[in-house]
Parts: structure tokens; sequence; C-alpha cells
């Protein structure tokens, strides 16, 4: 019999493997075809159509201008391919890959015209899930020896959180929620309204725990509930309720060490959550503390691009 909970299942399951499925796949055929379309128009490449023959092939190299991790080639394949399915592309490296300086990444032969014309949108996809990849990756390394996971959050462009968030398995990361339809998560603004429609209803304030009954007794047992706690007092609160998961807000490690002792005398089945003003810097000792989570909007919101770069071989 298997007793682990369904959210470790997932998270388990999302750090053990890298899949890109047919959620990816929609996604990018989504945005794919909303980057050509802002790209092209109903008029095509001007600069291509007056200088490029039809007839003229060539190949090119996709190649990293510096060490990082990838995430994307898939979705540039899909690029090339929607734009021009003659273009022959050949993935020499894998996402999850480890970059240097030089890396070759695939390879693609084709329509000079279709190259150039797709260069920038599969440079656009690869820089961007990839710079997501490598910074994921530097936090999961900070916390090696650890037992925290490095989580994501829902703070991704509008559009690409499938992707952005593939980008971050890609780093070793896990996923938090993906939306708001997959789990709860009480924050101090839900507390707050709930608290004002009880006051209107001529009711007693709601506490975290009673917050937490009611959003379990609302949904599947199988719908993670976690709330949000800024304090050791809510804490205790919160733990009453006995919720799947406790974010520590914008704790400091001495509070975090704390809030972990108090869990582990009373709700050792409660995991912990740490976020707000993680960095590189500051992450390995947050995860010394115990806590099992650790959530980082910059890993999507934040990420630089990484440099790759389109390198052009003689004429075929």
């Amino acid at each position: 019999m298997n007793d682990e909970h369904p959210l470790e299942q997932s998270l388990r399951s999302h750090s053990a493997k890298l899949e890109f499925e047919e959620t990816e796949r929609a996604a990018a055929r989504t945005l794919i075809d909303l980057a050509l379309a802002e790209d092209l128009a109903d008029v095509g490449d001007l600069t291509c159509g007056a200088l490029i023959g039809e007839g003229e092939r060539g190949e090119v190299q996709v190649v990293s201008r510096q060490s990082g991790l990838l995430a994307g080639v898939p979705v540039a394949e899909m690029v090339l391919g929607k734009l021009d399915p003659s273009l022959r592309w050949t993935t020499q490296l894998p996402d999850g890959s480890l970059l240097q300086l030089g890396s070759v990444v695939a390879e693609v032969r084709g329509p000079w015209r279709s190259l150039l014309t797709g260069e920038r949108t599969v440079l656009n996809f690869l820089t961007h899930l990839s710079g997501i990849a490598t910074l994921t990756r530097a936090f999961v390394d900070a916390v090696a020896g650890t037992q925290a996971k490095i989580l994501d959050t829902r703070k991704t462009l509008p559009g690409y959180r499938v992707l952005e968030k593939y980008a971050v398995r890609a780093g070793g990361g896990c996923n938090h929620r993906m939306g708001l339809f997959d789990g709860i998560l009480i924050k101090d603004n839900h507390l707050a309204a709930l608290t004002a429609a009880r006051t209107d209803a001529g009711i007693a304030d709601a506490t975290i725990a009673d917050a937490i009954r009611q959003a379990r007794n609302s949904v599947p047992n199988d719908i993670p509930v976690e709330v949000e706690v800024d304090s050791l007092e809510q804490l205790t609160d919160a733990l009453a309720g006995s919720p799947d998961i406790v974010l520590l807000d914008n704790m400091d490690t001495v509070t975090l060490r704390k809030a972990v002792e108090l869990r582990n005398a009373t709700s050792l089945g409660i995991q912990l959550e740490a976020s707000g003003g993680v960095s590189l810097d500051t992450v390995a000792e947050i995860a010394a503390t115990g806590v099992e989570r650790i959530s980082i909007g910059a890993l999507t919101h934040s990420a630089a691009a990484l440099d790759l770069a389109f390198d052009w071989n003689p004429p075929i």
C-alpha cells in the first residue's frame, strides 16, 4: 500500500522525468501561431523576399554562446516545422543537457528563406526557456544535500505558463500548482475577504484553521490545501486546521527554524514551504532550516535569457 500523499507523488514524478507531452505541445502550438503571426502578418518576410532566391538552400547549427542548461528544443523544432515542413531538423542535445560555450544543440537544413525567417522565433523560445532551466538548476544545486525541493510559482508570462514550468522541470525543479484550478492556496487577502463576509453576515471572524477546514470540505482529497502565514502565531493557528502545506512568507532563517521545530512537535505530516525574498545567496541557508519546499517566483519572472545563436554553414 502506498501511503504517500498525492502532492508528494506529484513532486517526485516531476523531478524524476522530463517529458514534452501533449499538454506542452498544445501550449507551444498556440504560442508559435502567435509568434509567427506577429512577425509575418499577411505579408511575409520582406527582407528574404527581396534578397534570397527561392531555390537557395543552406545549413545552420544552433549553438550555445555561453554555459547553461538547455530547454525548448521540441518547441524550436515545431516552429520550423510549422514554417516549412521541408526543413530537416536534427537534434544533437536534448532538453536538460548541460551546455558549454560552442555546444551544438541542433543542425537544420533547408531553404535559406525559411531558415532566416524562422531564426528569431526559434531563438526567442530557446533562449527564454533555457534561461529558466539554467537559473532553476543553479537553485537546485545550491540546496543539494538537503531535503528541500525548489518550486516555481504562478508568476509567469501570460500564455507561457505550461512551457515555463516545463523549463523549470528541465532544470531539475518541481512545479507548484499550474493555476487556480488544481490547488488551494489561502492567502491573506482571502482571509480578509472571508472575515469581511462573515462580519457582514453577523458571524464571528474566521480563524485560519476555520478557513482551512472550509476549503478542505469543498474539494476532493487529492487537491492540496495550502495556507500562507507570516508569523509563528499564525502558524500555530494554521497547523490546527491540518492543511497539506503551510507557506511561510518572508520569514528570516531564525523564524523558519522555529517554525520547523513547532511543526515537528505537533504536525509532522504537514509540509512547510519557504517563500519570499529567496536568492542564490540565501537559498542554502533557508534549505538548512529543514523546510521541505522553497518556492521562487524569480525562476520564471526574472531568469536571464541564455545566449544561443544560428551559426551559418556554406550553401549545400
